[in-house]
């Protein structure tokens, strides 16, 4: 399959400090792959590259062909894209975080309609009706006019993933969405995303569900201090790594239960 997120050496620095040291990778279209690592790693840094959240000092990120942040002219020449770009680009890419940043004012379905009515001039009544079928889809179409604090952490986390869908986005963004959950939760959130996965949407997921990483994941890359150290196909990289830093990685979490 042609690849719908290339990423080209891409250098992200804090200050002096390089979270990311040339990292290259492609994901094709339909394809979902999957980031683990530790802590402080570069594991969000590059979800947020991706979506232009952070900006990035050397190299490219394309989706769909399209350059993210920057226009590229020749192997030197970066110019920034103005925000009306960036914009559309945050709209072609979906992305769902730790925490579900809901609208705690609105119910339910204002939240997933908001973003549509409001950034695409959708008229509000396809707006509800693709969000009514996006919170079916998500096991939440008797929630429609719940408020937030009324849910539970994981029905919040999948309003949040029907909210991101609202936009049609092109590729899906995941950063650790059961890592805030209670661990009888957090299986109700991955049945959304292995469902999405099965209709073919193109995301990364940065996670530490290794069970699920195993059986969802095409592509599995392994990123240590800012560089990918494994890739490949994940019951390959996490049954025989070949490295010392995975191999230390994996057996820290088998002693926690976790694989």
């Amino acid at each position: 399959m042609p690849a719908m997120i290339e990423i080209r050496d891409v250098v992200k620095n804090f200050g002096p400090l390089e979270v990311l040291k040339g990292v290259s990778f492609d994901v094709a279209q339909g394809e979902v792959a999957v980031i683990i690592g530790s802590s402080g790693s570069g594991k969000s840094t590059i979800l947020r590259c991706i979506n232009f959240l952070e900006d990035f000092q050397r190299g490219t990120i394309t989706v769909n062909g399209k350059s993210v942040g920057y226009d590229v002219k020749g192997h030197a020449t970066r110019r920034l894209q103005d925000e009306k770009t960036v914009a559309l680009h945050r709209q072609r890419v979906g992305m769902v975080f730790q925490s579900f940043n809901l609208f705690p004012h609105k119910t339910v379905l204002e939240n997933v309609m908001t973003g549509p009515v409001r950034a695409k001039g959708t008229a509000r009544a396809e707006a509800r009706s693709v969000a009514e079928a996006l919170l079916a889809k998500v096991g939440l179409a008797n929630k429609l006019g719940t408020y937030p604090a009324n849910l539970s952490g994981g029905q919040q986390q999948r309003v949040a993933i029907a909210r991101a869908l609202a936009m049609r986005p092109e590729v899906m963004l995941f950063d650790e969405v059961t890592s805030a959950l209670d661990p009888e939760l957090v299986g109700e959130v991955l049945n959304v995303i292995r469902e999405l996965a099965q209709d073919g949407m193109t995301m990364i997921l940065v996670t530490h569900e290794m069970h699920f990483a195993r059986d969802v994941g095409d592509k599995l890359l392994f990123i240590d201090a800012g560089n990918i150290v494994e890739q490949g196909q994940p019951k390959a990289v996490l049954d025989n790594p070949q490295s010392d830093r995975l191999r230390a990685f994996l057996r820290r979490f088998s002693e926690k239960n976790y694989l």
